[in-house]
Parts: C-alpha cells; sequence; structure tokens
C-alpha cells in the first residue's frame, strides 16, 4: 500500500487542483507544498521499508512497482526537489494557483511511477502522463506565443522519440517477452532484442534532451523557472538516463548499444558544452549545460557504470535545480536573464549570490564539490570498460568537463562584476518582464538547501555504500587530472569571459532545430500535403464516382427492371393460387374417392419399385 500512496496522494490532489479551477488558488500553494512534504516522508518511508506491489493489468501483464536501490536515490531526489520548487514557487504570485500546483503534483507522481515501475506497461502509462504535464508546464503562461511555441516543440519532439517505447514493447511481445518485466526483457529473442534495445535507446535520448533531440530543451526554457528546475534539470530529462542505466543488462545483451550510447553520450557532453559557451541568455546557458551535464549518465549507461551514472545524476539534480531557481530569482527581481543585465546582481543579493557561486563552481567541476567527484567517477568508469574505444571516450569527456569549467566560471563573472553606475536606457529596453526590486523571502530556504546538497554530495561515494559508493572509484591521478583541467580552464574562462566569442551555429545550438525542420517536419508534411492530394483527387473522387453510378444503375433498374420483377412476382402469385386450386379439387370429402386416389398412388409406386428392380 505504501507505493500506491506514494504515487495516489500527489497524483489525485495534483487533478482536483488542476480540475478546480480558481476557487482554490488562495490555498493553492499551501496545499501543493503540504502535499510536497507529505510525498518526501513516504519517499523515505518507501526507502527504508523497500516496498514491492503489483496487480494485474492485462492477461499475462501486470502493473508492478518496487524501491530498489537503484530506484530508491531517484525516488528520494524527486521528493526533495519537488518540495524545493514548490516552496520556491510560493513566492511567486504568478505561480501561486490550483493549476500550477496540481500540474506539479500530477508530473511528481509520474515521475515517481517511471523510476518505480518494473514492467513496461505501467512504465510506458507513466512515460505519457509525465509527458503530457511536462507540455502543459511548459506552456503553463499561454497567451505567451513563445511558451506555447516551446511546448509543443517539447511535446512533438518528445513524442516523437517515446514512438520507440511502442516499438520496444511490442518488438519485446513478439519476442517472446509476454510478461513485459524489465528484468525480462533481455531474454527477447534475437531479432527482436535488437528492434526493442533500438526503440528504447530512440525513447531515451529523446527524453533526455541528448544529440540529435537537444533542441528543444532551449525552447522549454520560456517555461516558469521553478518548472526547469523540476523538469529539466532533476526529473524529465533524467528520465532517460535512468531507463538506459535501469535496462543496462539489456544494453549489454546486444553489441552494438553499449558503444552507440556511450559516444551519443560523450558527444553530447562536449556539443552541447560549447553550445553553452555561446548563450548570453542564462537559462539558455543552464539548459545547454544541462544536456550536456546529462550526457555524462548516458556515457556511464554506455560503459556499464551504473553507480557512477547515479551519482552524476544526484549531483546534478541538487546543482542545477540550485541554478535554475536563482535565475528564475533574478529574472523576478531584475526583469531579465540576460548575463549582460544580470552585472552586480550577485553582489545587490548576496544570499543569491552565494548559493548561485556555489552551484556554479558545482557545475564546473571544482574540487571538493559535488560534480567534480560524480564526473570522475564518470571518466572511471569509462576508462575502465573493456571497450577499444575508452581512451578516446575519456579524453572527449575530460574535454566536456574542461568547457563545463568555462562557461560556469562565465556565468559566475557576469554576475559578479560590478554593476554599471547607472542603468542603461537600451537596457531598460531589453527587460523580459516588469522588475520587482526584490527577492520573496520564500526563496531563501529551498536555495540553501539545495546548495548544501551541491557541495556536499560529493562526499557520498566516501560514507556511502552499494549505488552511493560506485565501482571502480577514481584513481588518485584521476583526480588530480580532472582538477588541474577544471580550475586551470576555470581561471582561463574568468579572464576571457568578456571576450568569449558568441558563433552563431552554437548560439543557435549547432542549427539541430533547422536541421530538424529540413529533414524531417518539411518532408513529412510534404508526403502529408501529397497524401492529402491523393485523398481529394483520386479517392474521393472515386467515391463520388462510385456513388453516381450506383445512383445511376438504380435510376436504369427503377425504369426497365421494376416492370419485369413485377410480372414475375405477379407470374408467381398466379402460379401458387392456381396450384391451390388443384389441390382443394380431391378434398371432396366422400370416402369411396379417397380410396381410388389410395389405389393410384399405390399403383405408381408399384410401378416405380418395380422400375427399379429391372435397372439395377
Amino acid at each position: 500500500m505504501l507505493l500506491w500512496w506514494l504515487i495516489g496522494v500527489p497524483l489525485l490532489v495534483g487533478v482536483v487542483l488542476a480540475l478546480t479551477g480558481r476557487r482554490v488558488d488562495p490555498l493553492a500553494a499551501a496545499l501543493g507544498v503540504g502535499v510536497s512534504v507529505v510525498v518526501l516522508v513516504l519517499a523515505v518511508a518507501a526507502v527504508l521499508i523497500r516496498p514491492v506491489t503489483d496487480t494485474t493489468l492485462f492477461a499475462g501483464v501486470r502493473a508492478g512497482f518496487a524501491v530498489d536501490g537503484l530506484s530508491a536515490v531517484l525516488v528520494v531526489t524527486v521528493a526533495v526537489v519537488l518540495v524545493a520548487v514548490l516552496v520556491f514557487a510560493a513566492g511567486e504570485p504568478d505561480l501561486r494557483t490550483g493549476r500550477f500546483a496540481g500540474l506539479m503534483l500530477v508530473f511528481a507522481a509520474a515521475m515517481l511511477a517511471t523510476v518505480t515501475a518494473t514492467g513496461l506497461a505501467p512504465l510506458l502509462m507513466a512515460w505519457e502522463v509525465m509527458g503530457a504535464a511536462s507540455w502543459a508546464l511548459i506552456g503553463y503562461h499561454y497567451r505567451d506565443p513563445a511558451a506555447v511555441r516551446g511546448a509543443h516543440t517539447a511535446f512533438l519532439t518528445t513524442r516523437t522519440a517515446d514512438l520507440g517505447l511502442y516499438l520496444a514493447a511490442g518488438a519485446a511481445l513478439a519476442g517472446g517477452v509476454g510478461s513485459l518485466r524489465l528484468d525480462t526483457l533481455p531474454t527477447a529473442t534475437a531479432g527482436w532484442r535488437e528492434l526493442l534495445v533500438a526503440g528504447v535507446v530512440v525513447a531515451a535520448l529523446g527524453k533526455s534532451a541528448q544529440l540529435p533531440f537537444s533542441f528543444w530543451l532551449s525552447g522549454a526554457m520560456r517555461g516558469p523557472s521553478p518548472v526547469s528546475a523540476l523538469l529539466h534539470s532533476a526529473t524529465m530529462v533524467a528520465a532517460g538516463a535512468y531507463l538506459l542505466l535501469r535496462l543496462n543488462p539489456l544494453l549489454g545483451s546486444v553489441g552494438w548499444a553499449g558503444p552507440l550510447v556511450a559516444w551519443i553520450g560523450a558527444a553530447t557532453a562536449l556539443g552541447m558544452g560549447l553550445a553553452a559557451v555561446a548563450q548570453r541568455d542564462l537559462k539558455q546557458l543552464l539548459a545547454a549545460s544541462t544536456c550536456a551535464q546529462i550526457g555524462y549518465m548516458i556515457l556511464a549507461a554506455g560503459v556499464g557504470g551504473t553507480g557512477a551514472g547515479v551519482l552524476q545524476l544526484v549531483a546534478h539534480a541538487a546543482t542545477k535545480s540550485l541554478l535554475f531557481l536563482a535565475a528564475g530569482a533574478w529574472l523576478t527581481a531584475l526583469g531579465t536573464k540576460q548575463l549582460g543585465g544580470l552585472a552586480g546582481s550577485a553582489r545587490r543579493f548576496p544570499l543569491l549570490g552565494a548559493v548561485f557561486t556555489v552551484g556554479a563552481l558545482s557545475l564546473a567541476g571544482i574540487p571538493p564539490l559535488s560534480l567534480w567527484v560524480a564526473k570522475d567517477t564518470v571518466l572511471a568508469a569509462t576508462l575502465a570498460a573493456p571497450a577499444p574505444s575508452a581512451v578516446a571516450l575519456y579524453v572527449v569527456g575530460l574535454a566536456g568537463a574542461a568547457v563545463a569549467a568555462v562557461y560556469s566560471v562565465m556565468a559566475l563573472w557576469f554576475v559578479w562584476r560590478p554593476a554599471p553606475p547607472a542603468p542603461q536606457p537600451q537596457a531598460l529596453d531589453e527587460l523580459e518582464q516588469e522588475p520587482t526590486g526584490e527577492v520573496p523571502a520564500l526563496t531563501g530556504p529551498p536555495l540553501v538547501v539545495l546548495a548544501v546538497g551541491a557541495a556536499g554530495l560529493g562526499v557520498l561515494p566516501l560514507l556511502g555504500h552499494g549505488l552511493l559508493r560506485p565501482e571502480p572509484a577514481p584513481q588518485w591521478w584521476e583526480l588530480v587530472v580532472s582538477a588541474a583541467v577544471a580550475v586551470s580552464t576555470a581561471a582561463w574562462g574568468w579572464r576571457a569571459a568578456i571576450r568569449l566569442p558568441e558563433p552563431g551555429l552554437l548560439h543557435r545550438w549547432w542549427d539541430l532545430e533547422r536541421a530538424a525542420r529540413l529533414l524531417v517536419v518539411r518532408p513529412v508534411r510534404r508526403l502529408a500535403e501529397e497524401l492529402a492530394r491523393f485523398d481529394d483527387r483520386v479517392l474521393d473522387r472515386g467515391v463520388d464516382a462510385t456513388a453516381r453510378a450506383t445512383v445511376g444503375v438504380a435510376r436504369l433498374l427503377d425504369r426497365r427492371g421494376e416492370t419485369a420483377v413485377d410480372g414475375i412476382v405477379r407470374g408467381v402469385a398466379d402460379g401458387a393460387r392456381a396450384l391451390g386450386r388443384w389441390a382443394r379439387r380431391p378434398q371432396t370429402g366422400q370416402l369411396h374417392q379417397y380410396y381410388a386416389q389410395a389405389s393410384v398412388g399405390f399403383v405408381v409406386l408399384a410401378v416405380l419399385t418395380v422400375v427399379v428392380i429391372v435397372v439395377s
């Protein structure tokens, strides 16, 4: 029952809040925070008890949920970030609504169901709800065309990739895995197993905004900052990485899957890191860096480093949630998230400046903060992998870490540099919303909690066990090398921040969206237009011609065939009446006539008998 409560409480309360309307708005923020705290308590209890439950879904398929070593970490992570984000959102007036709190709780319930599902069927259902809730949250400000467009782009891109899960489910059934349990997927027959793995990989890469799907995360930044903090750092974009980490035995059962996933993760870590360096919008920088940091989780899944991937996921969740919320607080207070307009913001709001610094230095991989150790565990797992390209993957991953130090310190330099003596007129014209000039008091506590996590989660490998102490642990020289790379590139980035170029290709996220429009959207749209034209000119006209021909034949039969048919019917009727009259004639009521008729009948039968005997 504990698992049903863990998933059901936020789901049911969220649906009620989202559907109640404005009547519940005055209580929405308090209800949202209260329910999130209940979810956190249930999550901690689930981690301690490790419940397992399931029920019949279809014939031979069960909807099972369980909290094990891997899902336990994710359950607590989702619950903690949910509390922090809803407390932060309670300080923003336009987010104190039943619709916002309800959608956030529904999304959290779907994410909790995703990470605890033990079968492909319930996972797919939760995956769908998560995608729908994310679309509604990104487009929360539905009167903003850019927000609606970003929500549509995110939804359509991830939905296209999500078709891979349907392909995987079909391949599993065809391959003999009738139960669709995750732990039995590697037993699918050869051929179908390859198709199953391909579907899972596509769905995971799309949800985690990895190359070539990364562009949808750029448009998703039009959503509220708390949405970005929850969805685009700790939960939704991490779901794809979690799925690959969970199904690591399945990847290992197909020779090509692991190396492909590892190289895509490494390429995203480096390529999207370079895109982050070219951004001058703080949320766009954080979004591109999210793709890059999740690339390390994908890399860990590809080389079989499940523990390293989980540590990277948890450390990144704390760090990036903190940075997104800080960016949102500055947007509310100063009316902008452009790096040029944030000059002096860290000095003006010291608490925000301090926690943002902790998050940025962690993101840069500066020791001893959490992402320094997390990245090194991923790189250690990469170097220890038996793949022949392990060294090349390690080098690319280390280069991605160097780029991360540059864009993280670049953001720090902009927010800490002295503010101009007076606001420039053009700067006032570039404000994205009306500034409040202050940071709500409610935003402080969740930021401090997340800052502690961003700083301290790096000690988990030293104190923990199991997934919290991933193997292989990085060697001392690996820690020294990564620390030296991070510190040196960070120092260079601090000095060169104002001079770093903004290449158009990198600023536009490698033109991935344009490529998708040219290679996918336009051909599909052209095909749809041609099919519509074929439908209008061939199918529709054929149906109309058939209908006209049918009407013509009916009219012809009505004019010429009806008389003949009527004559036949009348002839049959006349014949029946004549037979009736003939049949009544022998019925006279006189006994001797009946005997005569019987005698004639017996004579006829006798003759027929003689004929049959003679012939035979």
